[in-house]
């Protein structure tokens, strides 16, 4: 079994440690992953300049580049001999649901795996600063090992974990994404130079937190699943789009 690890934290960061010690034993792990941590890059792929690959001390490799450069050099470079049996991103130091999916380069990590038809699947620890994050990697490991032991296909896999002791986590829950409020405003400010700049805002509070959205899942303490598509046609809108493009000019 051969597994391609990877995130948008940076190869040093705890998650991709962890995550990486709770996979031991389960197969041949390769990690690709960025030189500095590239959170919120999304499915951006470096085409301004050549990228380099180092390995660390560890054996990590990094890339000085995005998560999806990481995982496409990796599969398309050489840096694997033989097809990974699964992509595996992670894990995020904070929550990737809702919408955090289109902005998140650990869900854009796993997305490039799925791109090429491998299965994968994308782990964020509910909350920021690491707590728990060896008890995050266990239940990483549960996910990963029902996905080896019954492969789902080339399934693209959004996994979030709350953050709290693994004995205390109340089960896994298959989801579908909630829905944020609008982002807070970004932060004005004045560097030293007397130039004004703006720090993006955080993100904005649940908007749908239901029954059955990944956010009440995490609220409730499960780990939240949530299989995710990149088919962005509308499809509802097809049939009334066909009769609005007829009124165009020929």
């Amino acid at each position: 079994m051969r597994i391609l690890v990877s995130n948008d934290d940076g190869y040093n960061a705890p998650g991709i440690e962890a995550l990486v010690r709770a996979l031991s034993g389960l197969g041949e792990i390769t990690v690709v992953a960025p030189e500095t941590n590239h959170s919120g890059a999304s499915n951006s792929l470096t085409l301004n300049r050549p990228l380099s690959v180092r390995t660390a001390a560890n054996g990590f490799h990094y890339v000085n580049g995005t998560p999806s450069d990481c995982v496409h050099v990796a599969l398309t470079g050489g840096l694997m001999p033989d097809r990974p049996d699964l992509v595996v991103s992670g894990i995020n130091n904070g929550a990737n649901m809702g919408e955090d999916t289109l902005y998140s380069g650990t869900v854009a990590a796993a997305s490039e795996g799925y791109l090429f038809g491998i299965p994968s699947i994308a782990f964020s620890l509910a909350e920021k600063g690491w707590a728990h994050i060896e008890d995050a990697a266990r239940a990483a490991r549960q996910v990963v090992e029902r996905q080896l032991a019954a492969p789902m296909g080339a399934v693209l896999l959004n996994v979030n974990i709350p953050s709290r002791r693994f004995e205390d986590l109340a089960g896994y829950v298959v989801t579908r994404l909630g829905k944020r409020h609008p982002s807070e405003p970004v932060v004005r400010s004045t560097t030293p130079y007397g130039d004004t700049v703006y720090w993006i805002g955080p993100v904005g509070q649940a908007a749908d937190a239901a029954l059955g959205t990944d956010f009440h899942a995490v609220a409730q303490g499960c780990v939240a699943l949530t299989p995710l598509r990149l088919d962005l046609t509308q499809h509802e809108q097809l049939d009334a789009m066909r009769g609005w493009a007829r009124g165009l000019a020929a």
